[in-house]
Formats: C-alpha cells, sequence, structure tokens
C-alpha cells in the first residue's frame, strides 16, 4: 500500500479540519466525508474536491482508515461499524462515553489486527515534545485547563470534555496506574459537571493535582511538572516551556533558568500523519486504544467521586 485511502466521519467543526489534514498529505488519499448533516457534508466535500457520504456503510470496502469525528455518543457504534470491516479508525477524544465501550473497540481492534489510534493531540505538541525528555522521575503535577463554554463539547462532561487531555499526557509521563482519586465539581451551565478538581495519587508515588473548567472568560491550558531538583512549565496554548534546574554548589546561582518558545506547529497534521505512518509501516500507534482506554477509566473514576462527594452533600443538607 503506497497510499492511505481515507475518510472523515462526523465533519462539523474539528472533523472539517481532520478532512483538510488528510487532503494535504501525500500519503493519503481522501476519497470522502460523511455527515448526517448533509448541508454541512457537501459543504466540506465541496471544498476539498472529493465525494460526499449520507451513510457511513457506504464507505467500507471504499477506503483503508477512516477518522471518526462525530459526537461522542457516536463514536462507539461508528468505529465498532469499521473496526468489524477491517478498516483502521482514528477516532476522536473522549474515545467513547465509557470505558466499557472504549475496552470493546481496543479488543476489539487488536482482535482483528487494525490500528486503532485515539485523538489525544497534545501528545504531538511542539511545546511537550520539546520538554518531555528530561521528565523521567516525575513527583507532582499540576494542570490548569479552562476554556469558554460552547456547546460543541457539551454532549459530555468537563472531565471527558477536557479535562481527559491532561489526563492521557500525565499518564503518558508517570508510565504508572493510578491509586487513589479524590475530585470535586459542579455543574453551572450544563445538567453535568462544567468545573473539577482532581487529586490523583500514583503507584509510584506521583501525585498529580489537575483542575478543568469550561465556564471560564479566558483560555488557558498550562501543565506543570515538579521532580527532583527541577521544575517544568508547559505553557499547550502559548507553546512556551520554563524549566528550572537545581545546580548545587552553586551560591552565587542556585538555580539555572531556561526559557524557550516554539512554534505552534500543527499538532493534527502531525497526529493525522503518525496514524498513516502506523498503518503503513505497521507500528504500533503513539496513542492506542490501550492509551484512550486508560484515559476513561481515570475519568470515571473521577467523576464518580465528584458524583459521591455531591450525593453525600445532598443527603447532609437534607
Amino acid at each position: 500500500m503506497s497510499r492511505v485511502r481515507t475518510a472523515v466521519v462526523g465533519v462539523g467543526y474539528l472533523g472539517k479540519f481532520h478532512a483538510e489534514k488528510y487532503a494535504a498529505l501525500p500519503a493519503a488519499e481522501l476519497v470522502g466525508v460523511c455527515d448526517i448533516d448533509e448541508h454541512a457534508g457537501r459543504a466540506v466535500a465541496d471544498a476539498l474536491g472529493v465525494r460526499y457520504f449520507r451513510d457511513h456503510t457506504e464507505l467500507a470496502g471504499r477506503v483503508d482508515a477512516v477518522t471518526i469525528a462525530a459526537t461522542t455518543s457516536a463514536h462507539f457504534e461508528l468505529a465498532r461499524y469499521f473496526l468489524e470491516h477491517g478498516v483502521h479508525v482514528l477516532v476522536e477524544k473522549p474515545m467513547t462515553r465509557t470505558a466499557e465501550q472504549a475496552r470493546v473497540l481496543t479488543e476489539l481492534a487488536e482482535r482483528k489486527g487494525l490500528k486503532l489510534q485515539v485523538g489525544h493531540v497534545e501528545r504531538f505538541n511542539p511545546a511537550l515534545l520539546s520538554a518531555r525528555e528530561s521528565l523521567t522521575d516525575i513527583d507532582f503535577i499540576e494542570c490548569h485547563r479552562l476554556a469558554p463554554f460552547t456547546p460543541r463539547g457539551a454532549d459530555v462532561d468537563v472531565v471527558r470534555d477536557l479535562m481527559i487531555h491532561d489526563l492521557d499526557v500525565m499518564l503518558s509521563l508517570v508510565a504508572s496506574p493510578p491509586r487513589e482519586v479524590s475530585a470535586v465539581g459542579i455543574g453551572v451551565l450544563t445538567d453535568t459537571i462544567d468545573i473539577a478538581n482532581a487529586r490523583i495519587e500514583f503507584d509510584s508515588g506521583a501525585i498529580a493535582n489537575v483542575t478543568a473548567s469550561r465556564v471560564s472568560t479566558k483560555a488557558q491550558r498550562r501543565f506543570r511538572v515538579f521532580q527532583r531538583s527541577q521544575y517544568v512549565s508547559i505553557d499547550f496554548g502559548h507553546g512556551e516551556v520554563r524549566r528550572v534546574t537545581a545546580t548545587p554548589g552553586s551560591a552565587d546561582e542556585p538555580f539555572q533558568t531556561e526559557r524557550w518558545s516554539l512554534d505552534k506547529g500543527d499538532a493534527l497534521l502531525a497526529e493525522t500523519e503518525s496514524f498513516l505512518d502506523a498503518i503503513l509501516c505497521d507500528r504500533s500507534c503513539a496513542v492506542s486504544g490501550r492509551d484512550g482506554l486508560a484515559a476513561l477509566e481515570l475519568a470515571e473514576a473521577i467523576v464518580a467521586d465528584i458524583e459521591r462527594r455531591s450525593a453525600r452533600r445532598r443527603v447532609v443538607g437534607g
């Protein structure tokens, strides 16, 4: 296979960008786009000069790989259909609504020998990539991910919508399973959780304090990592990194501070290239189904603790 025949299922705000990446990459042949909204689907198809499909089942036999960027509630059935029909799948985050659904997809892909990649795009952020080599023995992580409210992600709570980005990154860095979770959260603009804070303790002894809000007046994506003799701050949004390292024995300058900024690059393009490379070279996906499952399991543990605390408050409050 010299080129991968591709399609995007769900071409709303994010899916449109996925389709553009496939259209721009020499390793991909964008066969078409699919959306139940014919007006939106045809607009993207016409702009890229490809065919519009209303029914995703029409793509079976026409494509080697798909990106699923539909609403979260549709991810499971769509991904399962394509995996069952021998098609590699890149599915946007959150992978599915539940960890059990994610487990089913992961096991199906492994059984079929197919690539299943999850769209945790921060893994391809140049700021993270430039800093992660020195992050080897992490003790503490603190991160804040804030965003103004948009209805686009409100089909799930803020833990699965926004916080899950940071959960995936920290799981990839700590490389140790979470042992204990304590969390609080409330709904503000929706019937589900819009602001959440969680304290996570890992088997390695590392601790993370993570906050996510989708009712902020401004966006913020900051990730701070502390380890012995070193502190690293990553601004995902602005591509800025600051690393402070202790210099024992130097009374004049006890700390060495490094700062650098990177072009934010195109993390979505890098993610798409990585998926195509995994297919063409038969390599493991950079963000596998197992990774997506682990992030969802942790998200579910956080939501469960928030709900337990909320239920206790309701009982105490009468």
